[in-house]
């Protein structure tokens, strides 16, 4: 049997096809005893509307494009999470695409995106090669979110304050005693700010001689290897700030592996305050970065994009805020 159309759905009702063209629309200018019987029908009917026919006389297709740096970090996982729930109340759906798989195969998906006409685009992550995202941008309304960079002329970006974040995982090790910090420091300009913000803060409190930098690579790889090298020196740190929680996790693997035990001989701050920072067996001290928030403002920023494209790109930053939990404790 073929599926109703429009016309069945005006036939069932009494009414003409117009009519249900705008009672489907969410128009206000029908009279709710009309509107209740055009529902009606499609219900009795179980009518849907197309989706490809609404996009041509819409000229919109009530999709966005959201391009992710790494399907691996739990805190993108959040930050989805709320930027999904403010779209799908606007009627917009995303289609999602892995940066990361991007990246391997050399293929740039913005350009996929804007070739599927894409409402708007959204670029979760630090993305390398900002010159595809700079062409995609002035095609469709595009937002940065969870990143910091690329800086680009009627792109808004939407990140936690990683200055601010770094400021307080340091203070809460410095106020708990520590001398001999270590930073796992990131990639990308959010990498840079907080690496500076740590520094800064152990400057200011005296204590440059004694702050040690070791580069990671965001993975909990990278923050076992990392955490290794730092404990295998004379002078080991007692406390390290890692750039993520995904990163201090594997600080945390580490320092079992080598037998000291977390506080009591080292402790640890992560950054995302993600799912794995909340488990039991884990139980980080983190930075809550609100992933959730960071998600829900970047939409917001991209539906205002949709409506006015030409307004110019504005930075927005949430607070972030420290969960201090099992991981942290004065030195011996």
């Amino acid at each position: 049997m073929r599926p109703p159309t429009i016309r069945d759905v005006a036939e069932r009702a009494g009414v003409s096809k117009s009519l249900v063209s705008l009672v489907l629309r969410g128009s206000e200018q029908v009279r709710p005893e009309k509107r209740q019987a055009v529902l009606a029908a499609v219900e009795e009917l179980g009518y849907r509307t197309n989706a490809a026919a609404r996009s041509l006389s819409e000229r919109r297709t009530r999709t966005v494009g959201v391009l992710l740096n790494d399907m691996r970090n739990p805190w993108f996982v959040e930050l989805l999470d709320g930027l999904n729930s403010l779209l799908h109340a606007h009627g917009l759906r995303m289609l999602l695409a892995d940066g990361h798989l991007n990246r391997r195969l050399g293929e740039d998906l913005t350009r996929t995106f804007t070739d599927l006409r894409v409402d708007g685009l959204i670029a979760v992550g630090t993305l390398p090669g900002p010159e595809a995202l700079r062409t995609a941008a002035g095609q469709v309304p595009t937002v940065v979110a969870g990143a910091r960079e690329p800086v680009l002329p009627r792109v808004d970006i939407v990140a936690n304050d990683d200055e601010h974040g770094a400021r307080l995982a340091t203070e809460h090790l410095i106020g708990l005693g520590h001398r001999r910090i270590a930073h796992i420091a990131g990639q990308g300009m959010v990498g840079a700010l907080r690496r500076r913000s740590f520094e800064t803060v152990m400057r200011e409190h005296g204590l440059a001689d004694t702050a040690i930098v070791e580069q990671g690579d965001l993975t909990e790889e990278g923050g076992y290897r990392a955490t290794v090298r730092l404990l295998s020196a004379r002078q080991r740190p007692t406390a390290v700030f890692a750039f993520n929680d995904i990163a201090c996790v594997g600080a945390l693997s580490a320092a079992e592996e080598l037998g000291l035990q977390v506080p009591r001989d080292l402790s640890l701050v992560g950054y995302d305050n993600t799912y794995l920072a909340r488990l039991r067996h884990l139980w980080l001290t983190t930075v809550d970065s609100a992933g959730h928030d960071v998600g829900r403002l970047a939409a917001q920023r991209l539906l205002d994009r949709i409506a006015d494209p030409a307004r110019p790109g504005e930075v927005v930053l949430t607070t972030p805020d420290l969960e201090v939990r099992g991981t942290t404790a004065p030195p011996l």
